[in-house]
């Protein structure tokens, strides 16, 4: 399996206070992109404006040529992997291109292991909560909330890192829950727990199964919340 993971930053900046649904800020701006094929190359994205400073959001060419990278890539046999990317990363560079279509056939045809375990579990995990359970070495730099900031303040080498960190996080995790044949995860609790993972599966496999039950959450979370955007 060639893997190549996708994740994005915003720009928006605002305050999500504890439990409060981000969704309520959306729609977001895409401030930077990272690609990476596990052992291999990586790519930032981003517009650079004048003497090559980057510009606050990824403009529609740009985001264009990101969404046309994932679709050749994919078409070469590379699974382009994203945590929680059906709801997040290819959401908002499908609004940043302007193309729902492109960016919901990508989509459709990746591998999502967060969603994976939502429509086992019925609820989200974080990638720093899996990526400490499953040991990676790429560890998280910075809260994902100050990455707005911090981009726009100018510190964009800050940032940079930090979105390269997670795409390397995320190709660490496919790789170990591609070995293990399982899942773990740290709990709110502190205690790690693990579910088997057979195998990874593609989004549009998974959007194809039952929900789980989910009538003890006392917020449960519906799949439109993930799959809304796309196109059929």
């Amino acid at each position: 399996m060639k893997i190549l993971s996708v994740d994005i930053e915003i720009s928006n900046v605002f305050d999500l206070r504890p439990g409060e649904d981000i969704d309520k800020y959306a729609p977001f701006d895409v401030a930077i992109a990272a690609t990476q094929i596990a052992g291999g190359e990586h790519r930032l994205w981003y517009s650079p404006g004048p003497n090559d400073r980057p510009l606050p959001n990824l403009d529609r060419q740009r985001a264009k040529e990101l969404l046309q990278y994932l679709d050749r890539m994919q078409q070469e046999g590379y699974a382009v992997c994203a945590w929680n990317g059906l709801s997040f990363d290819l959401r908002w560079i499908a609004r940043a291109a302007d193309d729902v279509p492109t960016a919901s056939r990508i989509a459709r045809a990746m591998y999502d292991p967060m969603y994976q375990f939502y429509k086992l579990k019925g609820f989200p995990v974080s990638l720093a909560a899996v990526g400490e359970a499953m040991k990676t070495t790429t560890k998280k730099t910075m809260d994902a909330a100050d990455a707005p900031r911090e981009w726009r303040d100018g510190d964009y080498q800050r940032v940079c890192d930090y979105v390269l960190g997670d795409v390397r996080m995320t190709n660490e995790i496919v790789s170990a829950i591609s070995r293990a044949r399982a899942i773990s995860w740290v709990t709110q609790r502190g205690r790690r727990s693990t579910v088997p993972l057979p195998r990874l599966r593609s989004v549009q496999e998974c959007i194809r199964d039952p929900m789980p039950d989910q009538s003890w959450m006392d917020r449960p979370i519906p799949d439109k919340k993930f799959t809304g955007w796309l196109t059929s």
